[in-house]
């Protein structure tokens, strides 16, 4: 009976261990492996069509000044006819030179149908404020902080026009390889180098997988893109929430019940994070809009009950509450010292945790270097950083921590698009720490005065 037992909660002890990294890791990049070998064997080449469609482009502004000139520029050197675009500039209350960009654009790119829009009331209304100005079949939104890869444009039109059932789609987003490679010092580097590999699995092997299962939780800020006519149907981007991309996803889905997908050959890279602090305050927010549109679509068929027919009641479950045993799991290894498990089996079961989340990453690596097969400088750059894969899990650890960190002060703060940095909170923790530390020095202080005065 003991060595049943025994049996039994060994059985228990390697699966509570194992579960997680295969349910959310091994299994999702085995599975893009095998998407990229389905488009392989049975890949489509969409046509194109008889005659280009007008297009609007919206961006966002906002004190924009360092990058706006290279967006447009991109957008003048892409292969799509520069006759069939426009593009509105909607400044949300920028207080640099971003204009003074605008204008120079203009004299340097005559062909570029451009409007400068002026909105004063949030990013959501600004969004909403091109919309109701755009024209054109389709309307593609981008942030302004990126770059088109030249074919990019002209790849998503043509999907849409050869795929009329498919009416919203998101890009593939990376960071500039250039732009990592300025970085200097080895952690400053590897930050940026790590977040290069972490956009390149999570959009091109990961949504690749999401989009032919049709799980896309989202499509992303920087670079979607919708029929006019299914986008004029929906709510328009929401102003409850820090997380509008979120949101019009889910009206997509849950109102519309339309079919979210990616264009995974059209490409736009952003900048690099700029450091830990912006790193801690971009995650923070992206977790605190992701809770904020689940709870704004709780009447929407997400229920629990549903997590086995709903692909978003399963993402909110892995995302939000099923990846939180790690947390417990990493606190609990002190525990497990004082309990009947040898340190040795601890620092076994550990390392086995670390080798399978290394496993994925690099099979998630073998699939991306397949889907960049059309892009040799980005594939070639990418392929040279098979050497950052072991270190993904230690970032993926870090960023764990810092959703963490967003769902417990969405708890006390208001939702907002300016949050308190890592530094901010830092400084902040220091001071109450230094405060509580020093109740009791004033109570020895005022002890010592009344002793002293009798």
């Amino acid at each position: 009976m003991a060595m049943i037992n025994n049996f039994l909660g060994s059985i228990l002890f390697w699966a509570a261990w194992i579960v997680i990294p295969l349910v959310m890791e091994i299994i999702p990049s085995v599975g893009s492996i095998l998407i990229l070998i389905k488009k392989k064997l049975y890949s489509k080449q969409y046509p194109d069509p008889l005659l280009w469609p007008e297009i609007t482009l919206i961006i966002p502004v906002y004190n924009s000044e360092q990058s706006l000139g290279d967006c447009i520029r991109s957008i003048n050197d892409s292969d799509y006819p520069n006759s069939k675009m426009r593009i509105f500039l909607v400044n949300n209350q920028g207080r640099d030179n971003s204009f003074q960009v605008y204008a120079k654009c203009q004299e340097q790119f005559p062909d570029l149908l451009m409007q400068w829009l002026n909105a004063k009331q949030g990013k959501s209304r600004a969004l909403n404020l091109a919309l109701f100005n755009a024209d054109g079949k389709y309307i593609i939104h981008v942030d302004s902080d990126g770059q088109f890869e030249p074919h990019a444009i002209r790849n998503m039109v043509r999907k849409f026009e050869a795929c009329p059932e498919v009416a919203c789609m998101t890009g593939a987003i990376l960071t500039m390889p250039e732009m990592v490679e300025e970085y200097q010092g080895i952690f400053a580097r590897l930050l940026r180098k790590m977040e290069f590999m972490e956009y390149a699995q999570a959009f091109l092997a990961g949504r690749n997988y999401a989009s032919e299962t049709n799980t896309i939780y989202t499509l992303s800020g920087a670079f979607s893109a919708f029929r006019k006519s299914a986008v004029l149907k929906s709510q328009l981007y929401n102003t409850d929430t820090i997380c509008e991309d979120t949101n019009i996803t889910f009206q997509m889905r849950f109102l519309q019940k339309i079919r979210v997908e990616i264009c995974e050959n059209a490409i736009f890279c952003v900048d690099p994070i700029e450091g830990i602090d912006k790193l801690y305050t971009q995650r923070q927010r992206w977790q605190r809009g992701s809770l904020e549109v689940s709870h704004q679509f709780s009447g929407q068929e997400l229920k629990v009950r549903n997590m086995f027919s709903n692909v978003m009641v399963k993402t909110l479950l892995y995302d939000h509450t099923f990846a939180f045993p790690r947390l417990i799991w990493y606190l609990a290894l002190f525990c497990l010292m004082c309990m009947n498990y040898s340190a040795k089996v601890i620092l076994v079961s550990t390392g086995m945790i670390f080798l399978l989340y290394i496993l994925s990453g690099y099979l998630y690596y073998i699939s991306t270097i397949g889907f960049l097969g059309e892009f040799p400088e980005l594939k070639a750059y990418y392929r040279r950083q098979w050497h950052v894969v072991p270190m993904l899990p230690f970032f993926n650890f870090m960023i764990f921590f810092i959703r963490f960190a967003g769902v417990v002060n969405s708890i006390n703060t208001d939702s907002a698009w300016k949050t308190r940095t890592l530094a901010d909170e830092g400084k902040e923790f220091r001071a109450a720490l230094k405060e509580e530390l020093g109740k009791p020095l004033k109570l020895l202080e005022k002890a010592r005065k009344a002793v002293n005065e009798k």
